[in-house]
């Protein structure tokens, strides 16, 4: 699954999944690239990358390692199954859960899930009909899943107050 990461009307970026293997004991590769610029002299004013590898075996995490460098303050994470989920967004099994935890630094966050029902959403590909989530709490996301679980969309706040759109290609 691949999203253009969209800001204010520009693409600013791309977050991807990559899965491997069987059913039962896969790996998921996540990557985000973002770089804010400012185009009268074209220099970065924010940049966002992060890898992460999930390991799962009979649908329980069991290891999640990851990289990420967030405007120039690196994190390095490597963590066995610390009883919540990843909150990469891939698995819908998030809204239901009440703990996430945090890819980046490996803390565990409270979230609460409101369920705003079906809605058709446009995505690169043409429009899809996708589960609306808004969680709230230690994170705060709007999540679109479509009719297979698959994420279809993501919308948040970023810091600045600016909204930030994954838009599935």
């Amino acid at each position: 699954m691949i999203f253009d990461v969209v800001r204010k009307g520009k693409d600013i970026g791309d977050h991807s999944y990559k899965f491997s293997g069987q059913s039962g004991n896969f790996t998921v590769r996540v990557a985000t690239d973002i770089a804010v610029k400012v185009p009268l002299i074209r220099t970065t004013a924010y940049s966002f990358k992060h890898k992460s590898i999930e390991n799962w075996k009979g649908g329980q995490l069991q290891q999640l390692s990851s990289s990420t460098n967030d405007d120039g303050e690196p994190h390095q994470l490597k963590t066995a199954n610390k009883g919540a989920l990843p909150a990469s967004l891939w698995n819908d099994d998030i809204v239901r859960g009440g703990k996430l935890m945090n890819t980046i630094d490996g803390k565990i966050m409270s979230v609460r899930t409101a369920d705003l029902g079906t809605e058709t959403i446009k995505t690169k590909s043409g429009s899809v009909s996708a589960h609306h989530y808004r969680l709230s709490g230690d994170l705060a996301r709007d999540l679109w899943y479509d009719s297979d679980g698959n994420l279809a969309q993501v919308m948040f706040k970023a810091d600045d107050g600016s909204t930030v759109m994954y838009i599935r290609k």
